[in-house]
């Protein structure tokens, strides 16, 4: 068997298994879900279910482990879907990291060889065969450029992002897989309730396509580095276009402090404290600002680079751009509103704010919603994260079922990019509580909101001030318009056209007799029915004559417009 067939091989293996894996989940869905409360023993399902959902997620979270690939990045997915899942599948998941085993250099050598098109050892002046970092989708070598390149570019150490050998195949099995189980989904009703699963996965797809393509990831790289170009705090590696293609990265090495390594910012002098204020603001930055959002956030990804001489003495470096969230004009707006209100502790505000950027229906009835956002309020609004872990835990777990199980009954859903948004906040969240325990983000947000209200007071000004300006034109011109009007009826040049009123009410006339005649044929068949069996004559009679609305019915708008 040649190495394509073991390929092949091992492509169905895998295949087959993450597909008897949501068989078999299913099944028990299936059963205690479906089956076992039409047999009046839903309490069972009910005291089972968060046990089951833990034991899905670990079993989950071991198959993801060894399968690597996309099921990784599909555990990192389930983590964010709050408004789907229960907290015992998303906790779990959480943790899942990117993290496996390093591919043999001499597979990466080759690899990138055949990319570049030229030896490695001409490509680049040393390459380290140790890999910095291993991923599921790719890894990373520090290396050094030539001396001809290196005056090109006036760089010298970069570090070069080459895909896993295969992982083209891999996702392309792995896709295949998850729109299979997608399709399933679809059928099941207490899923396909909640959220277009088919959808979802097309969206996954979307993002996990682009990630592996290198070239899509340097353009967002340089947009996101014009994007904060005015701004010193942030940085971003360059781009080593000569020695870059959809398979192969370079770029400049900008390796630094990990922004979650403490111990060595105080050694910088550098205040941990300081670092999660600052990273939460270029965060809300991203979003609320450039409308392009940095959704993988997390340790590896975020440097914090001393820079001796300048105001504050250090800056971010943020790398991997594969997984970036876009956030529409519209979408900006909604989030403005909704930003404001948590601030402003405004439970109807919130809720209406959910409602404009699309995540809570229309249909929705909010009246518990706000209650239970006035009570979370009430409760906890204000407090930091060391607050909150003094907060009696079964205080805080029962307001979590609750509030939890409530949210999840409401008709949710996540419009487009609303997924990789959550992912970026809620590692943005965690980071800066592990940077400083009393970090309070209450307090981080009132600032940038306060901003936003003067933003959102200027730009109201001017759309009233454009409105003014339109309104004082149109009375300015109105009496110029009146006189015109009345010069041509005293001349007798001004006419009124009806025809098109006329046919529209001849129109409405025709339905309305039809819609007669139809509930004139009903009666006469129903009552002629009834009539069948105590007078046999009178019964046929109505149901013979009811042909005649019938036919009036069909026919009469038949070569009429």
């Amino acid at each position: 068997m040649d190495s394509a067939d073991v390929g092949r091989t091992a492509h169905r293996a895998r295949y087959r298994r993450i597909v008897a894996f949501a068989a078999r989940e299913f099944i028990k869905i299936w059963w205690f879900e479906l089956v076992l409360p039409k047999f009046w023993l839903s309490s069972i399902s009910e005291r089972t279910r968060g046990p089951r959902m833990l034991r899905f997620a670990r079993r989950f979270h071991t198959l993801a482990v060894e399968l690597g690939g996309l099921m990784i990045k599909v555990g990192q997915f389930m983590s964010s879907r709050l408004d789907v899942l229960p907290p015992e599948i998303t906790d779990e998941l959480a943790g899942l990291q990117d993290e496996v085993p390093a591919v043999p250099y001499s597979a990466i050598k080759k690899l990138a060889e055949a990319e570049l098109g030229v030896p490695l050892d001409r490509a680049f002046a040393w390459v380290d065969e140790n890999a910095l970092a291993a991923a599921s989708l790719g890894q990373v070598h520090r290396a050094r450029l030539s001396e001809l390149d290196a005056a090109d570019t006036g760089l010298l150490d970069v570090v070069v992002k080459v895909q896993r050998p295969g992982i083209d195949e891999i996702v392309a099995v792995d896709l295949a897989a998850l729109r299979r189980v997608g399709g399933w989904l679809r059928r099941v009703r207490i899923v396909s309730d909640r959220v277009d699963a088919p959808a979802l996965v097309e969206e996954f797809a979307q993002t996990s396509l682009e990630e592996i393509d290198y070239l899509h990831e340097a353009a967002n790289g340089e947009r996101f580095r014009d994007a904060f170009a005015d701004n010193p705090r942030v940085d971003t590696p360059e781009i080593v276009w000569e020695r870059t293609t959809r398979r192969v990265l370079t770029l400049s090495d900008v390796t630094a402090i990990k922004i979650n390594d403490t111990a060595a910012l105080r050694r910088a002098g550098i205040d941990p404290s300081e670092v999660a204020d600052a990273f939460a603001e270029v965060m809300f930055d991203q979003v609320f600002t450039h409308g392009f959002v940095h959704a993988d956030p997390h340790p590896g990804n975020i440097f914090v680079t001393p820079t001796p001489g300048t105001d504050r003495g250090w800056k971010f470096t943020f790398v991997d751009f594969g997984m970036m969230a876009e956030v529409p004009a519209s979408l900006r707006g909604g989030l403005r509103t909704l930003l404001i209100a948590v601030t402003a502790r405004d439970s109807k505000g919130l809720v209406a704010a959910a409602q404009e950027i699309g995540v809570l229906l229309p249909t929705a009835d909010t009246v518990e919603l706000e209650r239970a956002l006035s009570a979370l309020f009430a409760r906890f609004g204000g407090m930091g994260f060391a607050e909150l872990a003094k907060v009696d835990p079964r205080d805080f777990k029962d307001f979590a079922d609750e509030f939890g199980d409530m949210v999840r009954a409401l008709p949710l859903q996540l419009p487009e990019n609303m997924l990789l948004l959550i992912r970026a906040v809620s590692l943005t969240s965690g980071m800066c509580s592990a940077l400083d325990p009393s970090f309070n983000v209450w307090d981080a947000a009132e600032p940038y909101t306060g901003r936003l209200l003067r933003d959102e007071s200027g730009n109201l000004m001017q759309d009233f001030a454009r409105q003014a300006m339109a309104t004082a034109n149109t009375t300015m011109g109105l009496p110029q318009r009146i006189d015109d009007v009345i010069t041509r009826i005293d001349d007798g040049t001004v006419s009124i056209d009806t025809s098109r009123l006329e046919r529209r009410l001849d129109s409405l006339i025709r339905i309305g007799r039809r819609a007669v005649a139809a509930v004139l044929f009903a009666g006469l068949v129903v009552g002629g029915a009834l009539l069948l069996d105590p007078n046999p004559g009178l019964g046929t009679t109505l149901i013979a004559v009811s042909a005649l609305p019938l036919l009036y019915a069909v026919f009469s708008g038949v070569g009429k417009r």
